[in-house]
């Protein structure tokens, strides 16, 4: 039994440590001849305001933020953290990623519970995240209520919209 509650406390340990990690900018440029690519922890305002990433502030202007999203978000926002895989590189990412903060900006969610990290071309990155949460593909938006992934959406999703299958998770919270 004491094995069991050290194990325990183990894993919540290792789990919010790699949650802390997430938290801090921590990021490095891989040379590339094609794009920019960022690998590491990053945050919203480093891609919005680097001209090598046009496309978030370019895909911020177009379509309408899912509505029941939105309303998810709103409601149950203060339950859950997001943790956001993406490549800089990655046109899924590009078109995706500013429909999730389109979806954080009018529901005001707080950006603080959003760790977003950038993988490289093999879908790699920092501190090997990319195995503790086996990531194959990009972008992948995982659903964390204490700690404990809850869901996630690869890609488009199972309905071919990233935020309606996000919003499914968040509401199904408890």
């Amino acid at each position: 039994m004491k094995k069991i509650i050290f194990l325990f406390f183990l894993t919540v340990l290792v789990s919010c440590s790699s949650l802390h990690k997430l938290s801090k900018i921590d990021y490095s440029v891989v040379p590339d001849d094609r794009a920019k690519i960022l690998k590491g922890s990053i945050n919203r305002s480093l891609i919005e305001n680097d001209s090598s990433f046009a496309w978030f502030k370019e895909n911020m202007k177009w379509g309408q933020a899912d509505e029941a999203a939105v309303a998810a978000f709103k409601q149950k926002g203060n339950q859950f953290k997001l943790i956001i895989f993406g490549g800089t590189w990655c046109e899924d990412t590009q078109n995706i990623l500013p429909k999730i903060y389109r979806v954080v900006d009018q529901s005001g969610y707080p950006e603080k519970n959003i760790a977003l990290i950038a993988v490289d071309r093999k879908k790699q990155t920092i501190n090997d995240l990319h195995v503790v949460y086996k990531i194959i593909n990009v972008p992948t938006i995982i659903v964390l209520k204490d700690g404990k992934e809850i869901g996630r959406v690869v890609e488009y999703g199972k309905s071919g919209s990233p935020e309606k299958d996000l919003a499914e998770i968040v509401q199904s919270i408890k």
